[in-house]
């Protein structure tokens, strides 16, 4: 929060304001460890971005953070950054969207993953956005306008991907328009899921005590923390159907998603109090002191060995897109087997099912595909369990 010294008239951002809050986050970075950290409400100019990196999260003996490039076209004091662990990840290219309010930014990032001299990497495109506060129509009015700007900028660029979207989206509930029209966008290929499913009237509803986040009840003199303690999910992490099914080499683990802290005991109350055992004592209080929001994290899964052919065991497996009029698949053995291929649409539901007895060595299975023009996802499973799920398009 206001991680600046330009913060609001009736907020304190001198002496050692940042300095609390470097000591703070390098506490959080250091217990989570995270991979990527997007953060909202970074000050605009590059010696934040920078401070951030030297003071609380290259420290103690970590040298490896790297951040992405800084934008502030649609103007104002804060800003949208993201932050990466160089070992794993590598920055590829980045574009944005400017709104009356704040950019929307996005960074594609690859895996650097053994196979990356042979061509083979997993591609993600993390989208940051920090969406109009208020609980008034207009300032809905103003979250879906900005919402609406960046669905049609991905299909313009027109390359379904790995997407991630996360940030401050300021909803009190599923029902706004914004956050419908993320999640049933027309175009099934750029729909947004909700990792926990978790759609309702999130605003003060003690049914969704284990997913608000806020940290205070009050708003300390000086530091202007939102008070009203936990009763709002303001912050997410959306993805695209392409993580949330595995497709393209990353998957969201499911279960995974929290909010950092949150055990389900703070219903109104703050991150501290009562008091908190599901995180050190000293993380507690980082989080008290940092930001009015608690972090969401999420782990996510890396197939790191992509390639024509995806191994699982005793098979492997390729097939031909886009579709036509059948589906052509391609499956090596080592052993006579009986698969099972199921095909679902993007929004899970199974359309057919269909077995085959296949002979060690390679097989070639021809299938008529009746299906309109789509997204789509194939699960081939053996006698034992084992499975692989891959995109399919048509």
């Amino acid at each position: 929060m206001y991680y600046t010294t330009s913060v609001p008239s009736d907020c304190d951002g001198s002496g050692d304001y940042l300095n609390n809050k470097d000591s703070a986050l390098k506490a959080i970075v250091h217990y989570v460890q995270p991979d990527v950290l997007c953060v909202n409400e970074i000050g605009s100019q590059s010696s934040y971005v920078s401070r951030i990196l030297n003071n609380a999260l290259n420290t103690d003996g970590i040298n490896y953070f790297a951040n992405c490039p800084l934008t502030n076209f649609s103007g104002g004091s804060l800003a949208n950054m993201l932050y990466y662990d160089s070992r794993k990840l590598a920055f590829d290219s980045y574009f944005y969207i400017t709104t009356s309010y704040r950019d929307i930014n996005a960074y594609r990032l690859y895996y650097k993953s053994e196979e990356l001299a042979m061509g083979d990497t997993v591609f993600v495109t993390f989208l940051i956005a920090h969406l109009k506060a208020g609980s008034s129509s207009s300032d809905a009015s103003a979250r879906y306008t900005q919402v609406e700007k960046l669905m049609n900028k991905l299909t313009q660029i027109g390359r379904a991907d790995n997407y991630i979207l996360s940030g401050d989206f300021n909803l009190y509930g599923s029902d706004e328009a914004s956050y419908q029209y993320l999640i049933h966008y027309p175009n099934s290929l750029y729909q947004f899921y909700d990792p926990i499913d978790q759609e309702g009237a999130w605003n003060n509803n003690y049914n969704y005590r284990y997913i608000h986040q806020s940290t205070h009840t009050y708003s300390d003199e000086g530091e202007c923390f939102a008070s009203g303690g936990m009763d709002d999910r303001f912050d997410f992490i959306l993805v695209s159907p392409y993580i949330y099914y595995g497709s393209n080499g990353l998957q969201a683990i499911p279960n995974s998603y929290k909010a950092l802290g949150q055990d389900g005991n703070r219903f109104n109350g703050t991150i501290i109090s009562p008091s908190n055992s599901s995180i050190p004592v000293e993380v507690g209080n980082a989080l008290y002191d940092l930001s009015d929001h608690l972090p969401v994290i999420m782990d996510m899964s890396v197939d790191a060995t992509l390639g024509i052919e995806n191994n699982v065991r005793n098979f492997s497996f390729n097939v031909v897109n886009p579709i036509q009029n059948n589906l052509s698949i391609y499956v090596n053995l080592i052993q006579n087997e009986m698969f099972t291929f199921d095909i679902y649409s993007i929004e899970g539901k199974l359309l057919e099912s269909f077995q085959k007895m296949l002979s060690a060595g390679n097989n070639h299975i021809e299938h008529a595909f009746r299906f309109p023009s789509s997204f789509y996802l194939l699960k081939i499973t053996d006698s034992h369990h084992n499975s692989i799920t891959k995109k399919l398009i048509k």
